[in-house]
C-alpha cells in the first residue's frame, strides 16, 4: 500500500539543526521544508500545505508560544512537534496545553523522532479522514443550497421557502450562470411534490418546428415522421414539477398553449383534438428582459403576466462577493478528487475577488475546477488562474487605486477650499455638475 505523502516544516534558528533534520528525515514520500524564525515560517505556511511542524521552543523573533498558538489556530490539520533544551521541560509541557502533539529534547534521538513524526502524520490523516466522512455525511442529509450568506441570498432563500408550498407557477430570472437551476429545485425539493422526479427542458435545446411535440407530445401521423404516438414532458411532469429553462426562445404559439395549461390545467398532444387534464407545478426561468420581448412583439404579453406573478430575480456574482469565499470552499470540496483537501494562497482569493465574474457561478466552478487540476501539492497559486482573469483582476484593481486617488485629491481641494465648490472646480478643470455628480459617489 502507497504511503501517504507528508510534509513537514522545520523551524529552528540554528542552522546545523536545519541542515542535520533536513538531510535525515527526507525519504520517499516526504518533503521537508525549513525557516530559520517565526516571519519565515509564516510565509511558508501562507503558501505550502504542511502536515507536521518540527518547531525549536525559544525563537528569537517569537514570544514564548506564541508561534504555537498561532499556528493552532489558523492552520488546519497539523501537529506540532516542540525541540526543548533540558531546562525547557516545563515550557513543553505547557505547549502540549495550548495544542502542541509532544516534545523531543536535545541532542534528540532521530530513532525517536521518526517515530514520533510518523503517530503525529497518522493523527492528521485521520483528522482529515473524519472530518471528509463528517461533511460527505452532512451532504447526504442536505438538500440542495444556494450558496450565500449575502442579504441578497437571504432574501431570495426566504422567497424560496414561501412560495415552494404553494402552487402557482414561478419565473426565475437572472444572468446566464448565475444558479437559476438550483433556486428551481430548491423549490421542487420544499414543494408537496418532492419526492416525484423534478422534470427540467432548455427551452433552446429544443427545435422550433418540434417544440410543441416536445413538450405536449404528438399523435402517430400527425406529422411527417411521426411513426408511432408519443409522450411530452407535461405528462411525464403529471403530479410533479415541470421546469421550463430559458422560455423566451419559445414561440408565441408554444406560449399560448402554455397558458392555456396555467389557465386550465388542460392540453392537446399535437394531432389530437382531445384534451387531457394534467396537473403540473411550472416553474420558469430567463436571462432575457421578457418586457422589452412583450414590446418587440417576441414574447406573450398575457403569458408573461401569468408566469410574472411570482418572480425570483438572482444577481449577478459582480453585486454579492461577499459570497465568493463561501464559493470557493464548497466547489473545492465537491470538485476535488479522492476527497483531497485543497488550499488557496492569499494572492489568488485576491484575484478571484477582484474579478468580475460575467460568467457567474457556472464560470466560478469551471475557474476552480482547471485549478484543482494545475494545483501543486494541493495548493492553488495564481498561477493555476486563467490568465485573462489575472489580468482582468489586476487592471480593476489598478483602476480602483486610479479613482481612490482622485477622490483623495478632490476632498483635499474643497477642504483647501473651505468647501466652496465653485472655486474647488475650477481650480480641478471640470464643472460643477461632474464635482457635484463626483461628491455624490463619495457621500460628500
Amino acid at each position: 500500500m502507497e504511503k501517504e505523502k507528508c510534509t513537514i516544516l522545520v523551524i529552528d534558528d540554528e542552522q546545523s539543526i536545519r541542515r542535520l533534520l533536513e538531510k535525515e528525515l527526507v525519504i520517499p514520500y516526504r518533503d521537508v521544508l525549513t525557516a530559520a524564525c517565526g516571519k519565515d515560517a509564516k510565509k511558508i505556511l501562507k503558501n505550502h500545505w504542511v502536515d507536521v511542524i518540527i518547531m525549536d521552543l525559544r525563537l528569537p523573533d517569537v514570544e514564548d508560544l506564541q508561534l504555537l498558538i498561532e499556528v493552532k489556530e489558523s492552520v488546519a490539520y497539523v501537529e506540532v512537534i516542540m525541540i526543548t533544551g533540558h531546562g525547557d521541560v516545563d515550557s513543553a509541557v505547557e505547549a502540549m496545553k495550548y495544542g502542541a502533539y509532544d516534545f523531543i529534547q536535545k541532542p534528540f534521538n532521530l530513532d525517536r523522532l521518526e517515530l514520533v513524526i510518523e503517530k503525529a502524520h497518522q493523527r492528521v490523516l485521520m483528522a482529515r479522514e473524519n472530518s471528509i466522512l463528517r461533511h460527505n455525511r452532512d451532504l447526504d442529509k442536505q438538500k440542495v443550497q444556494f450558496i450565500g450568506k449575502s442579504e441578497s441570498i437571504r432574501d431570495i432563500k426566504f422567497l424560496i421557502n414561501k412560495v415552494a408550498p404553494a402552487k402557482i407557477p414561478v419565473l426565475i430570472t437572472g444572468e446566464s450562470g448565475s444558479g437559476k437551476d438550483v433556486v428551481a429545485r430548491m423549490i421542487h425539493e420544499r414543494s408537496a411534490c418532492s419526492s416525484r422526479e423534478l422534470i427540467i427542458k432548455n427551452c433552446a435545446s429544443l427545435q422550433k418546428e418540434l417544440a410543441r411535440s416536445e413538450l405536449f407530445g404528438h399523435a402517430k401521423g400527425s406529422f411527417t415522421g411521426a411513426n408511432e404516438s408519443r409522450e411530452g414532458l407535461m405528462s411525464y411532469a403529471h403530479d410533479s414539477t415541470l421546469f421550463l429553462d430559458e422560455i423566451g426562445e419559445l414561440s408565441l404559439g408554444v406560449q399560448a398553449s402554455l397558458l392555456r395549461v396555467l389557465e386550465s390545467h388542460k392540453y392537446r398532444r399535437v394531432g389530437e383534438k382531445q384534451e387531457r387534464k394534467v396537473n403540473v407545478r411550472l416553474l420558469f426561468a430567463t436571462n432575457r428582459k421578457l418586457a422589452e420581448e412583450v414590446e418587440e412583439g417576441r414574447f406573450n404579453e398575457a403569458f408573461l403576466h401569468r408566469i410574472n406573478a411570482f418572480n425570483i430575480e438572482i444577481p449577478p456574482l459582480k453585486e454579492r462577493k461577499e459570497d465568493l469565499p463561501l464559493l470557493v470552499d464548497y466547489f473545492l470540496i465537491r470538485l476535488s478528487p479522492d476527497n483531497s483537501s485543497y488550499k488557496i494562497v492569499d494572492r489568488a482569493m485576491s484575484c478571484i475577488l477582484r474579478y468580475s465574474w460575467p460568467g457567474n457561478i457556472r464560470e466560478l466552478r469551471n475557474v476552480i475546477e482547471r485549478s484543482i487540476i494545475l494545483a501543486e501539492n494541493n495548493i492553488i497559486t495564481e498561477r493555476c488562474l486563467p490568465r485573462e482573469l489575472v489580468s482582468a483582476a489586476e487592471e480593476s484593481h489598478a483602476a480602483l487605486s486610479l479613482d481612490l486617488v482622485e477622490k483623495r485629491h478632490i476632498l483635499k481641494m474643497l477642504h483647501f477650499f473651505e468647501g466652496n465648490r465653485q472655486k474647488t472646480s475650477e481650480i480641478l478643470g471640470i464643472s460643477r455638475k461632474t464635482l457635484y455628480r463626483k461628491l455624490a459617489l463619495y457621500n460628500q
